[in-house]
């Protein structure tokens, strides 16, 4: 699938344009300001991202030009929901939710490979927690769905994970004011430790110019591979300050390294 010389949804993919740095800027300033012109000119701008997703996909039994739809609804997102104040690239916010619309369309595009029974036991399950969360005035644990329908619980577990959604990391899960929180968020990285980029770019200096709060949680996520809710527990602070500060910590450690 040689997505860079071929016509994807009457796109010649060779003819994509491409945006400068300073055009891009220029663009999101116009777009913050509701400019549709410049919106749909950035979304044509990083099409090219869009195939450098699906391309990934190449061995798919989806074609084309149906991965290339989906990706550009995974776009479209990514423009209206990024907020450049994350001090991230574009790219970097989009590709995960490029991803995200893809695999969500693959795993519905397979869903034949869920046989009827089990998704009839998911079905059932699902009636009946909402059955019992009336009855009960709370979440019903699964074991309490499994005794009213008088199943063994890891059938009902099976059934409820093989028709499940999966869900972007960078999906905002809560937001207070400008502050969005996403999944990853609430990810330990409990494997980079010691190797994170933190260390691996040798920032001792950059970390030192932060206050002791700043550096605290730097630490702590980084090199200790913490969530945000864990920290905001050990210091007694919101999660929502938690990242506000995460993020002023970063933008510091860029700007000191770009100087």
């Amino acid at each position: 699938m040689y997505l860079n010389k071929v016509e994807i949804c009457g796109i010649n993919t060779s003819e994509l344009p491409l945006l400068s740095e300073e055009e891009k800027k220029d663009l999101f300033e116009r777009i913050e300001a509701g400019d549709q012109t410049a919106r749909e000119r950035y979304i044509k701008g990083n099409l090219r991202l869009v195939l450098s997703v699906i391309q990934r996909f190449s061995g798919s039994q989806a074609s084309a030009d149906d991965l290339f739809q989906v990706g550009c609804v995974g776009l479209i997102k990514a423009v209206d929901n990024f907020d450049r104040s994350l001090d991230v690239r574009f790219s970097t916010y989009a590709v995960p939710m490029i991803l995200g619309e893809v695999r969500r369309y693959l795993r519905d595009l397979s869903s034949l490979r869920v046989s009827r029974s089990l998704r009839d036991t998911a079905y059932k399950a699902i009636s009946a927690r909402e059955k019992l969360k009336l009855s009960m005035n709370r979440e019903p644990a699964t074991s309490e769905v499994a005794r009213e329908l008088d199943m063994p619980e890891e059938e009902i577990i099976y059934a409820l994970d093989a028709i499940a959604t999966p869900v972007s990391l960078y999906e905002p899960v809560y937001q207070e004011g400008d502050d969005a929180l996403y999944l990853a968020d609430q990810i330990s990285d409990k494997k980079n430790r010691e190797e994170n980029w933190v260390e691996q770019l040798s920032l001792k200096e950059a970390l030192h110019q932060l206050n002791k709060k700043e550096y605290n949680i730097i630490k702590k996520r980084f090199y200790e591979g913490k969530t945000q809710t864990e920290i905001a527990d050990e210091i007694s602070i919101s999660q929502a300050q938690v990242s506000r500060l995460e993020k002023n910590a970063l933008r510091s450690i860029r700007n000191y390294l770009d100087t």
